[in-house]
């Protein structure tokens, strides 16, 4: 009797395809992403793109993304990467168009994100449908959360004409640890590791069900399966997210670990409804935000959160602190994994104990117009 292996040899070239792509992206992301002192041009990008082949997620031309969204008539926002703008597929699916500035960077946040974020596939994470390249015309097609960013429904605003949707408790524990299960499949799930270095309100986005989705891969870093550890000579993140050591070596190697420390400030923000750092606020009457919350939690304080009235609330109010401060450890060893993490948050609170103050104060401001990040060490 003969047996047909025509399935056995489409699974060979499927793995085949895979690996080849995942060699390109890795090598690719260690000659640029990770040295630091590489100069990226186009040619250096559209040979990574000839490299993908046809496993890269489908390419547009610019004359397709300017269609796409009605020659950018409708802006859904703008950041220093590059405006976003609402669009539609040809069979009618709606899409968010991120257009690149021509001025951005050497071409490393457009390989990062699309050797990234194109080989995922996770429901906390964000799907990318397609990108363009042109020359100095990049764009990257993403589905399209119509609910926006996380940070839009957390923080509290002292203008009392601004009216601001805050969600209720049980919403946000669901997206912490929704977060949390994204953030653990970027660091496990996938067959590269991949690390986000900048997890934070603005970069998780929410769909029609407020399910949360990580976005913004343009400063990850791609990692072997084997590696705990990354060698990186730049420093990247956001300033109130950034973990010590990836400011300061002398605090650890940079790992995983990082994005575990940006999430813990970022769920400790969910909880006190007010950002860990805050550019309007001088650092002489500054109060650091961990030690804000360590007040609080002291003294028994709801952090804002008016809707924890019953005591089941309340209780996982307090758990989603506990998790968000053994996150933000100063030690990367002291702190949980993000499989950990998502122990702590679905089980027992009798199980979680109060961890230590971080032994760092907050990033001092020089002056409004000053970019220059200095740290302060103060003894617990």
């Amino acid at each position: 009797m003969i047996q047909d292996t025509s399935w056995l040899v489409a699974i060979g070239v499927s793995v085949a395809g895979i690996s080849v792509f995942l060699f390109c992206a890795i090598c690719f992301c260690l000659k640029y992403g990770c040295s630091g002192n590489k100069e990226m041009n186009n040619e250096d990008v559209e040979a990574f793109i000839q490299n993908i082949g046809p496993l890269a997620v489908k390419r547009y031309k610019f004359s397709d993304v300017r269609k796409m969204t009605n020659s950018f008539t409708d802006k859904l926002g703008q950041g220093g990467y590059g405006d976003v703008y609402k669009g539609k597929l040809l069979n009618g699916c709606r899409v968010a168009v991120k257009v690149l500035k021509e001025s951005k960077g050497n071409g490393e946040d457009f390989v990062n994100e699309v050797a990234s974020i194109s080989r995922t596939s996770h429901v906390n994470v964000v799907t990318l449908f397609g990108y363009c390249f042109e020359g100095q015309k990049k764009a990257l097609i993403y589905e399209f959360m119509p609910n926006g960013s996380l940070e839009k429904f957390i923080y509290k605003d002292t203008n009392p004409l601004k009216s601001i949707l805050h969600l209720d408790f049980e919403r946000l524990f669901q997206i912490a640890t929704g977060i949390a299960r994204g953030l653990e499949y970027l660091h496990r799930g996938c067959n590269t590791r991949i690390l986000h270095f900048d997890i934070k309100p603005h970069n998780i986005l929410l769909d029609e069900n407020f399910c949360p989705k990580i976005s913004d891969f343009g400063l990850s870093k791609l990692c072997m399966r084997k590696e705990s550890n990354i060698s990186m000579l730049d420093t990247r993140g956001t300033i109130g997210y950034i973990a010590p050591e990836v400011y300061c070596r002398n605090f650890g190697r940079v790992s995983a670990k990082s994005d575990v420390y940006s999430y813990g400030m970022m769920i400790l923000e969910m909880v006190g409804g007010r950002k860990n750092i805050d550019a309007r606020v001088s650092h002489t009457s500054e109060i650091y935000f961990p030690d804000w919350v360590y007040e609080n939690l002291e003294e028994g304080s709801n952090f804002g959160l008016l809707n924890a009235v019953t005591e089941e609330e309340k209780e996982i109010t307090r758990k989603m602190i506990l998790v968000g401060l053994w996150c933000i450890q100063t030690k990367p060893s002291d702190r949980p994994s993000m499989s950990i993490v998502i122990e702590m948050l679905e089980g027992s609170i009798e199980a979680l104990q109060i961890p230590p103050k971080p032994v760092l104060s907050s990033p001092v401001r020089t002056s409004p117009k000053s970019s220059t990040l200095s740290v302060v060490s103060v003894l617990d």
